[in-house]
């Protein structure tokens, strides 16, 4: 196994990543994707999402955060998931059971909520965060095993349920980092969040279509 984070794993580690994940080679990989540079002071990296504030991003990041997971999905040959342990821990499991009974390369993303995020209710509220970030389609499980395509099943399968999408404003208000934008930059604000929240509602419809569910 390899652990990273997404500063390395999307962002200044992406190079080495994807050159390692395009072999043929039987190792695992395990991205804790907390959306920030968190161990070198919040930096913003190329996981942090549209609207969020961090370092070199004070005013919110401009551009959608990039999808590393549809990025390996891509190559055909790589096991991919992408769970959300507070929101559903067995489909955690199953994931990390199949990546490392996998005969390749695999990569698991997890969610992980950290101190940058500034969740308004505390830090021991980690796990109830990660479930709100399923529930209203902020984060999405799936995973995508090469080994189905063999047997003539879809090798893509999303694991959450339709999200209620109505609930991503209420999300994005219990933390910091995005409110911060709000109370600094409003009228800027109001035009990144709009834009989030129809990129997250077209990223689930994209996921959709590609388990089949449409």
């Amino acid at each position: 196994w390899i652990f990273g984070g997404d500063g390395w794993a999307y962002d200044i580690g992406y190079g080495g990543l994807d050159h390692i994940m395009a072999t043929t080679e039987n190792f695992n990989v395990l991205v804790i994707d907390n959306e920030v540079y968190a161990n070198t002071g919040g930096q913003s990296s190329k996981a942090t999402p549209k609207g969020a504030v961090a370092q070199f991003a004070a005013a919110g990041r401009r551009t959608n955060k990039k999808d590393l997971g549809r990025i390996m999905i891509g190559y055909g040959h790589i096991y991919v998931a992408s769970v959300s342990m507070g929101a559903n821990p067995a489909q955690m499991l199953k994931a990390l059971k199949e990546a490392e009974a996998y005969d390749g390369p695999s990569i698991v993303i997890c969610y992980c909520p950290c101190l940058e995020h500034g969740i308004r209710a505390g830090m021991g509220t980690t796990q109830l965060e990660m479930k709100k970030a399923v529930e209203c389609g902020y984060w999405h499980l799936y995973r995508f095993d090469p080994r189905l395509a063999a047997q003539g099943k879809n090798p893509f399968q999303l694991d959450s349920p339709e999200p209620d999408t109505d609930k991503i404003m209420d999300y994005l208000n219990g933390e910091n980092r995005y409110r911060r934008l709000k109370i600094n930059f409003p009228e800027r604000a109001d035009a990144l969040y709009k834009k989030e929240v129809q990129d997250l509602k077209d990223r689930y419809k994209y996921y959709a279509k590609m388990a089949g569910r449409e």
